[in-house]
């Protein structure tokens, strides 16, 4: 799987900056980066594009604690949708134990839990888990 598209979730402006230079930087993809601040804006960005016949990321990087909507909000509307292509998401967070990985289990678009800050080994899996999956 050739990745395209990676959408940051996360209204961190350092992990977010973080992320895209370890995206950049390391050449883990040669890919178009979206970045939202909230659930959100990422729920009604995401959705048009679905609307507009476009293909979602093929990875999502997903923080929990965001204002507005948080990764769980976001989780629970986006999940519900209709896609041709469905994204991996992986739930970026700083803190997380036994009832959130619980609770992800619900979701079969979580792939796994990355704890912050995210490192370049992190994404070297990520990477690698999504060019094998089908």
């Amino acid at each position: 799987m050739k990745i395209d598209t990676v959408c940051i979730i996360d209204d961190d402006p350092i992990c977010v900056y973080g992320t895209k230079i370890l995206l950049n930087h390391n050449n883990f993809v040669s890919a178009n980066i979206l970045v939202y601040e909230d659930g959100e804006e990422a729920l009604i960005n995401l959705t048009s594009q679905l609307n507009c016949g476009q293909r979602m990321p093929d990875i999502i990087l997903l923080d929990l604690n965001m204002p507005i909507m948080d990764g769980w909000g976001f989780l629970e509307k986006f999940s519900k949708l209709s896609f041709v292509n469905k994204p991996q998401v992986y739930i970026v967070s700083s803190h997380f134990g036994t009832d959130e990985i619980e609770k992800a289990k619900k979701y079969e678009l979580v792939r796994n839990f990355i704890t912050k800050p995210l490192i370049a080994k992190n994404l070297s899996e990520i990477i690698a888990m999504s060019k094998i999956a089908v």
